[in-house]
C-alpha cells in the first residue's frame, strides 16, 4: 500500500465540502469559470512543487518557498 504524503480539502459557499482526499505524489484542483480553466497542482515527489495554470497560455511552476517569495514580493504597498 502507498504512503499518504498529503491530503486535500475543497470547500464552496454552497456548503459543499470534500476533505481528507489522500495523495501519495500529487494532487490538483481545477476550477472552470466560463471558458477559462484555473488549475492548482501540488507535487510532493521530491521537493514541494506548486504549479498554477490559467487557460493554456499562462503558467507558473516552482517550489513552495518560491511561491511564498513571489506572493510576498507581489504584495507591496504603493
Amino acid at each position: 500500500m502507498s504512503e499518504i504524503r498529503m491530503t486535500g480539502d475543497l470547500r464552496t459557499d454552497y456548503d459543499c465540502e470534500a476533505t481528507g482526499l489522500p495523495a501519495e505524489r500529487w494532487g490538483e484542483a481545477v476550477f472552470r469559470v466560463g471558458d477559462e480553466e484555473i488549475v492548482l497542482e501540488v507535487s510532493v515527489e521530491k521537493d514541494v512543487i506548486v504549479a498554477l495554470m490559467v487557460g493554456e497560455d499562462v503558467a507558473w511552476k516552482g517550489t513552495l518557498s518560491g511561491l511564498k517569495a513571489l506572493l510576498k514580493e507581489g504584495i507591496r504597498p504603493r
